[in-house]
């Protein structure tokens, strides 16, 4: 007479543990899986930060113009590009090529902005082109973790400069030439994950 054997006590609590251990390890290895994606999407994201970033440099230093802009009571005239170093450094120019898909009743030419404050780098625009003070200008965040925001300028002579306009380009009245744009613009990006990044773009014309 055949007999049917259960499992012992013994053998049902070693393989309770046994698959406790596996349930253990496949948790972990899932843990770990969705770490590495969520680390994977992150560093995505900001790669198409910066190369947004870089993109948005190319089309508006590329399509700079020798246009001045009104001051904002009419009193004179800024430069087409006016750049200047320091604690909160900043970059306005006139460009061209501004897009104008509706069809609005407005100029082709825009005013544009770029500064850094508080480690993050942000673009602004005007929907005009000689701004007044009113309306307040468009703001776009471009990136975060900006460590740094540094752009040279290389004049006529292929001389890099630390700002823009430089000391040399005065005219014979001792007022600036307020149409000059530089031949080249230098930007270094120093991210506080990336380090520094470096774009020289060429300025059209």
């Amino acid at each position: 007479m055949n007999k049917h054997r259960g499992f012992t006590l013994i053998e049902m609590l070693v393989a309770v543990a046994i698959a406790a251990i596996l349930a253990v390890m496949a948790v972990g290895a899932f843990r770990e899986a969705l770490a590495h994606r969520e680390v994977i999407k992150a560093r995505g994201t900001r790669l198409a930060a910066v190369q947004a970033t870089m993109r948005t440099f190319v089309q508006d230093f590329s399509q700079i113009v020798p246009r001045p802009i009104r001051e904002p009571l009419g009193a004179g005239y800024q430069p087409a590009v006016s750049g200047s170093t320091g604690a909160t450094p900043q970059l306005d120019f006139s460009r061209g090529g501004w897009s104008n898909p509706v069809g609005s009743q407005r100029s082709s030419l825009e005013r544009v902005r770029y500064t850094l404050i508080d480690g993050v780098l942000y673009r602004y625009h005007w929907l005009v082109l000689d701004p007044q003070l009113q309306p307040e200008p468009v703001q776009r965040t471009l990136l975060d973790g900006v460590q740094g925001f540094q752009v040279e300028y290389m004049d006529d002579s292929r001389t890099w400069q630390a700002s823009w306009p430089p000391e040399t380009s005065i005219s014979i009245n001792g007022e600036r030439q307020l149409r000059s744009r530089p031949i080249a613009i230098r930007v270094t990006l120093t991210l506080q994950d990336w380090g520094a990044l470096v774009r020289v773009i060429e300025v059209a014309g």
